[in-house]
């Protein structure tokens, strides 16, 4: 199980990014530019792929547009249809992992927003996902993800970090009126790619005693531009643009925001997973 299939942290995860981007939002203006690019692109339909509680799916709801949410975690879609319903809104929202969803239908924006592509933890898995949405896709329709742009500096510190070596990353009120302290230690392995390690939640009680604690594990991967760029070719997609942050700034940040567009043709006799044609 990963992170966000817990729910314990999908009933508080509202609370605690509140908290985690409140002096420094990496992902600002985020729901306005998927908003602007489902005015453009989503005139037939939009997917919200690893919807998580429903962000961008019920702002853009709100906003008429004709959207559907769907996520691996069940806890996570539980939690978006129950916001959905205090809105007044009814979006379908279904548990699917985004390499093998099935819809009987093609929508011309799919969007997966915040780090939910990086979850993706083998570029065979990436593939078959991107292969997936393609086939999801209008023609010309157009996908939006976005991946961080992998740091050195912070790859060298997590290659020495061990298991036990948590860090501090914020204090929040949960669902239930309690103090919690949320803390990480993270490693990073340069073969895979593959940033994983744990979450420790800390409950405290009025008079600032601990009185719980809850470990939950997180794996994501890192991807280099370049990699990403041959991928999306690989997979049948054109880059309309290429984004530093949700402001649409064009210099590097630390952060891609990617806009793909389906290509009209892909040559599939390449491409294959686990030895089997796709």
């Amino acid at each position: 199980m990963d992170l966000h299939d817990f729910e314990d942290v999908a009933q508080n995860y509202d609370r605690y990014l509140e908290a985690m981007y409140r002096e420094h939002d990496n992902y600002e203006n985020f729901r306005e530019f998927y908003l602007s690019l489902a005015q453009e692109y989503g005139a037939r339909g939009v997917i919200d792929i690893a919807c998580g509680t429903g962000a961008v799916l019920l702002y853009l709801a709100a906003n008429g547009i004709e959207a559907e949410g769907t996520d691996l975690s069940e806890a996570m879609c539980r939690q978006a249809r129950e916001k959905a319903a205090q809105m007044g809104l009814s979006p379908h929202v279904f548990a699917a992992n985004m390499t093998d969803f099935r819809r009987d239908r093609r929508y011309s924006l799919a969007i997966i927003a915040r780090s939910g592509f990086m979850h993706l933890l083998t570029p065979e898995l990436q593939k078959k996902a991107l292969l997936n949405i393609r086939d999801h896709l209008a023609d010309d329709g157009v996908l939006t993800l976005n991946t961080f742009a992998p740091d050195p500096r912070l790859q060298a510190s997590q290659m020495n970090t061990g298991v036990d070596d948590y860090t501090f990353r914020l204090e929040y009120v949960n669902r239930d009126g309690q103090r919690e302290r949320i803390y990480n230690a993270i490693t990073y392995d340069p073969v895979t790619q593959i940033m994983s390690g744990n979450w420790k939640f800390e409950t405290y009680d009025e008079a600032g005693n601990k009185v719980g604690q809850r470990i939950r594990p997180l794996a994501m991967r890192q991807t280099y531009k370049q990699e990403l760029l041959y991928l999306a070719e690989l997979c049948g997609f054109e880059v309309v643009a290429v984004y530093g942050d949700y402001h649409k700034t064009t210099s590097e940040t630390g952060h891609y925001v990617w806009v793909l567009k389906k290509s009209n043709g892909i040559d599939r006799s390449h491409l294959s997973w686990k030895g089997e044609s796709i």
